[in-house]
């Protein structure tokens, strides 16, 4: 088994003007495949990425399915409780899947990862 790590931030908006967290996710599944062990941590405008009932544009990709997907091979997923807070999106608005983070973690999975990719 590999031992080696990787952190994902993502910190993009998911659907404006910009692929970010489309590649993060795809990357996040890549690396799972490889046998990385792969954290995610949604920040600012990132948070979208796991919100309930955000409806993805026309020919785009369902994010948080992709999010479910990656969780469901392993991939450790957290979000900016603050951040939700701060942007009034309440905690009740997130996919189940994925679960409050802090900033006390996010720093703990830096230290503790190889690679840290921020999207």
């Amino acid at each position: 088994m590999n031992d080696k790590s990787m952190l994902l931030i993502i910190s993009s908006d998911p659907y404006k003007e910009s692929d970010a967290a489309w590649n993060a996710l795809r990357l996040a599944k890549t690396a799972r495949e490889n046998d990385v062990k792969v954290k995610v941590f949604l920040i600012n405008e990132g948070v979208d990425t796991g919100r309930k009932g955000i409806k993805s544009p026309e020919n785009s990709f369902d994010l948080s399915e992709m999010l479910k997907e990656v969780k469901s091979k392993g991939v450790e997923v957290k979000y900016c409780k603050t951040c939700v807070d701060r942007c009034g999106v309440g905690e009740g608005e997130m996919i189940d899947e994925i679960e409050p983070g802090s900033m006390p973690v996010l720093s703990e999975w830096i230290m503790a990862s190889d690679k840290v990719v921020t999207f």
